[in-house]
């Protein structure tokens, strides 16, 4: 219990936050230098597209789930009235 709410905390959730952006930075400026030895399709050569299709997707996933919520799981709440 108290490391959930150590997570929750909002100093701790900042400093995490700031840490997955200084993680994705990284990710990003290191795939600027990898030697590419098997490329498939052309975005294979673009440095940082997999960071960037897999933060989108992600977000896009968020987004879809949680309309899909809205809309079709979520009842009133005098719905068995």
């Amino acid at each position: 219990m108290k490391f959930v709410k150590w997570i929750e905390s909002q100093k701790t959730s900042k400093l995490l936050r700031i840490f997955m952006y200084i993680a994705l930075f990284i990710v990003v400026v290191i795939d600027f230098f990898i030697e590419r030895q098997h490329i498939e399709f052309f975005w294979d050569m673009v440095p940082g597209f997999s960071a960037f299709y897999g933060f989108i997707s992600c977000a896009l996933i968020i987004v879809i789930s949680k309309a899909v919520d809205r809309a079709w799981l979520m009842k009133k709440e005098d719905y068995h009235d």
